[in-house]
């Protein structure tokens, strides 16, 4: 870790008005870690606003596509947040942050902006505005300066709304802090815009910046796929819960199943199963059927193939040799571990009984049970996790409503490994006199950090509660389920 922010007080912007010479023109994709580059060299071409990067890493230096560069902020931008007031922005004092300084370290990147090839007298006032539209990162992004008594003067910020917007000249050169707050990998969304002396507004598009802070890991390393969550046998109407975990995790999250079974010549494509979880019911007519996931990227190119699972299903002797099976040996890696949560695909409606006028004669009423829901952990971290539940509108034929508020829960954890330690989530009531009922959002079941490991079924007694105007028809809603 290097100093706190003393080594980045002295200097203020730098403006130039010198017409820099036209840099040649490249193309392949770079990764900058060290000396100066104008990460948004602005150019008016066509009418229109264009952003760039000046590249001064090479000599002569080169104009990219933002899309080929990758700005990386090297291990040893870490410094500790200073105690200093006017700092307080970038965190509490004594924490880590990275940051790419105003003044220039030969040791890390120097990345600044400049409009040195814009036209002058194009745009009223001589200015144009830089904005800062949109961060998409692990942590809180802050662009800016040091003033000359050392303090903070922020530009862009984006923990506190964004788009930020800045106005710079139409023939300037400058510097100031990148400040990120974590490592890991960032896009910053940068737009340029202005008015023309005619009362012509023009902007660029939004253009996306990557920066990378930290190690640099591979963008697109090789992936493997295993599958999880096999037991070693079942018996007839036990659901059986696969996971196709990918090592190591990337994005991609766009999968298909196959199954084999005895008697086939080759695997065939389970249809609709296009996620990482896929959950069915043994029958003894499945035992010894085999199952693999395949991952794909959004070219719908295969990625990775996991080796294909056996089921056993005790009693199932199938079509070979009666009573045979095969045993079924799984490794947990602690490296690996996913969060999913799935349902039945063949248990997935809730249909509650028709309404009937409530006791105290002011409202309709109808109960229910959630079907069951499975929550699986392989996470050897264990740091807990919370699944919750949010309901649509009601619909019916013809176009009538009612919102989702009327319908609440009373959870319940129907099944979990032992010490486990799930516990259910609090009761929402129906939202006929006041609350939103599960309309906004409710927990169904959660695990503290330090446990939740391993499978467990969640359910609800459900409850709806109705104004007696409803008009009368069949309506239906979707229960959104997620698992973080």
């Amino acid at each position: 870790m290097r100093g706190p922010l003393a080594a980045l007080a002295a200097g203020a912007v730098a403006a130039a008005v010198v017409v820099a010479p036209s840099p040649a023109v490249a193309a392949e994709q770079v990764v900058l870690s060290k000396g100066h580059v104008d990460a948004i060299d602005v150019h008016y071409e066509g009418g229109a606003f264009v952003l760039k990067v000046r590249d001064d890493t090479v000599a002569p230096a080169v104009t990219r596509d933002p899309a080929d560069v990758i700005f990386h902020a090297l291990p040893e931008s870490e410094i500790a947040v200073p105690d200093v007031p006017s700092y307080a922005f970038l965190g509490t004092p004594g924490t880590p942050v990275w940051i790419l300084p105003q003044v220039q370290d030969p040791n890390l990147l120097w990345p600044g902006w400049e409009t040195l090839n814009l036209p002058t007298g194009t745009f009223a006032g001589g200015k144009i505005r830089l904005s800062l539209v949109g961060v998409e990162g692990p942590g809180r992004v802050s662009v800016f300066m040091n003033d000359a008594f050392g303090n903070a003067q922020v530009l862009f910020r984006s923990d506190d709304g964004l788009p930020d917007a800045i106005e710079v000249g139409d023939h300037v050169h400058a510097h100031a802090n990148w400040a990120f707050g974590a490592t890991g990998r960032y896009t910053l969304k940068f737009q340029a815009d202005a008015t023309l002396t005619d009362g012509t507004p023009v902007s660029s598009p939004v253009v996306d910046y990557t920066f990378v802070v930290g190690e640099l890991t591979d963008p697109d390393p090789e992936v493997a796929l295993d599958i999880f969550g096999l037991q070693d046998s079942y018996t007839p109407g036990q659901q059986v819960n696969l996971v196709a975990l990918q090592t190591p995790e990337t994005d991609l999250d766009h999968y298909h199943w196959f199954s084999k079974c005895p008697g086939a010549a080759d695997f065939a494509v389970v249809s609709g199963e296009l996620a990482a979880a896929y959950s069915f019911t043994a029958t003894e007519a499945l035992n010894g059927c085999q199952y693999k996931a395949v991952l794909y990227d959004d070219d719908h190119n295969a990625v990775a193939e996991a080796a294909p699972v056996t089921l056993v299903v005790e009693g199932g002797g199938g079509p070979g040799e009666p009573g045979a099976s095969q045993s079924i040996t799984a490794t947990v890696r602690e490296a690996d571990g996913a969060l999913v949560l799935s349902v039945d695909p063949n248990d997935r409606t809730v249909a509650l009984p028709a309404t009937t006028l409530g006791a105290a004669g002011d409202r309709l009423e109808a109960a229910g049970a959630l079907r069951p829901v499975t929550v699986t952990d392989t996470r050897a971290a264990k740091p807990g996790w919370n699944a919750a539940g949010q309901v649509s509108a009601f619909t019916a034929d013809g176009g009538a409503s009612f919102g989702g508020k009327y319908l609440g829960w009373s959870p319940q954890v129907l099944t979990q490994a032992s010490g486990q330690g799930v516990v259910a989530g609090p009761v929402a009531p129906p939202g006929f006199t006041s609350g939103n009922g599960i309309a906004g959002g409710a927990v169904l079941g959660s695990a503290a950090a330090g446990s939740g490991r391993g499978t467990a079924q969640l359910g609800a007694e459900l409850r709806l509660e109705l104004p007696t105007e409803t008009g009368a028809g069949t309506y239906t809603a979707t229960l959104t389920l997620t698992a973080i």
